[in-house]
């Protein structure tokens, strides 16, 4: 008997049909004589109207206090679902229990809309497994030590159920998606693109990093920090499929790199549209002009990307960073409300029509010139470069938004991930 973490999106639950053939794959694995523990995200479009509310209602200034109540708010989507998930369960006379994260309890910080996972206590989870239920727990939310409800952001369910294989030393965390593993790019940006059979965790980590719908970011530093293996398969392949082939579906993300994966230098293309870019200009070049501008903003729970700092010319530079683009206008409000007056710096100016591509992949490690094809390819479809940033496995650039897919098709064609 072994453990597994099944974790469903949005559009696996997105209808009472769609939780029913959940249930019917669900009860497949738990007949099998495998304990199961189910994390579903809301019914997709719920939490983007429930928070479509809240805007209505929103303060001229939202707060804190507005924080915690959307968390309050947002968390209802994934009750609902788990909920309706664990009652469908029983219709197929399979015994179920659904939790919310505060009765587990999945402990976080209190940083509302963006609250980290601490600890889990598995003590419930395992007694009811014990007894031959199947156990569902509301992915995307915890508690905070106060008792306030939190959630951890945008696809937090994948973080969930990672946090939760890794608590309890599961076997295997499947997350199924919409799509059937995790592809060389955006199949709908390049139709040639490729999936792929196995990747390594510091490939997805990079590809989540940088723009991969596939999976939260968080859910593959939990998966790497605790050896959790992972596997990115369909929930739309017929529920009744044989559970032998349905284990070595999609893709699985490895500790190790095989021959295979040595051989590609880039695995795949990355990208993100909502990024932006702000540059302070004419600021003084001095030690600490760094940390004046990115401590603000990171107090503020902004998060920045790339970074530039050009050369000093008479005693003054430009200092230019990247960040989400709904965090855009409050980070240039910060800066030229808190930053700009002490900093005797000239101006902010920012463009929020950027995106971000990046190539990826293990080999690049061990080939030269890789950046260098990068930008040649880019190059020759006229396309100009505002930034770069680089690490072992990754480059990426800046580019103006209207060139995203244009630059994601060549950077395919021209490392040749369209063949197998």
């Amino acid at each position: 008997m072994a453990l597994f973490v099944h974790k469903y999106g949005g559009t696996s639950m997105g209808s009472t049909e769609r939780i029913r053939n959940v249930a019917k794959r669900v009860a497949k694995w738990a007949r099998a004589g495998h304990q199961i523990v189910v994390v579903p995200s809301a019914m997709s479009g719920e939490t983007n109207r429930l928070l479509g509310l809240a805007k209505e209602l929103a303060p001229a200034k939202p707060n804190e206090a507005f924080n915690r109540e959307l968390d309050m708010l947002a968390s209802t989507g994934e009750q609902v679902s788990s909920a309706l998930l664990a009652i469908a369960l029983q219709s197929e006379g399979m015994p179920a229990v659904s939790y919310a994260g505060w009765q587990v309890a999945i402990k976080t910080n209190n940083a509302f809309t963006k609250a980290r996972i601490e600890s889990i206590d598995d003590a419930r989870i395992r007694a009811d497994l014990n007894n031959g239920r199947v156990v569902i727990i509301t992915g995307f939310q915890g508690v905070d030590d106060n008792g306030n409800i939190t959630t951890l952001g945008r696809g937090g369910s994948d973080t969930s159920a990672v946090a939760i294989a890794a608590a309890m030393k599961a076997n295997e965390c499947l997350i199924y998606t919409d799509v059937d593993g995790v592809y060389t790019t955006d199949p709908r940006v390049v139709p040639e693109a490729r999936r792929l059979h196995t990747v390594s965790f510091e490939e997805m980590l990079e590809m989540a990093s940088l723009g991969s719908k596939v999976l939260q970011i968080r859910s593959v530093e939990f998966a790497g920090k605790y050896k959790v293996p992972m596997r990115v398969l369909s929930s739309f392949t017929p529920w009744d499929i044989d559970i032998n082939e349905e284990a070595a579906s999609g893709t699985l993300i490895t500790f190790e790199e095989d021959e295979q994966m040595e051989q590609a230098v880039v695995s795949g293309i990355a990208f993100n549209r909502d990024e932006a870019k702000i540059s302070v200009l004419g600021v003084p070049d001095k030690p600490g002009i760094a940390y004046q501008i990115l401590g603000a903003v990171a107090d503020a729970n902004i998060e920045v990307d790339v970074i530039i700092q050009n050369l000093s010319k008479d005693g003054k530079t430009d200092f230019s960073f990247t960040v989400h683009r709904n965090d855009y206008a409050r980070t240039i409000d910060l800066l030229k409300e808190k930053v700009l007056p002490s900093l005797g710096a000239a101006e902010v100016a920012g463009d929020a029509k950027i995106c971000k591509v990046s190539i990826v992949g293990i080999g690049m490690r061990s080939h030269v010139g890789v950046a260098s094809k990068m930008f040649r390819s880019l190059s020759e479809e006229g396309i100009n470069i505002q930034m770069i940033s680089t690490s072992e496995i990754k480059t990426s650039v800046v580019i103006d938004e209207k060139y995203m897919e244009l630059a994601v098709r060549a950077l395919h064609k021209a490392f040749d991930l369209d063949q197998a």
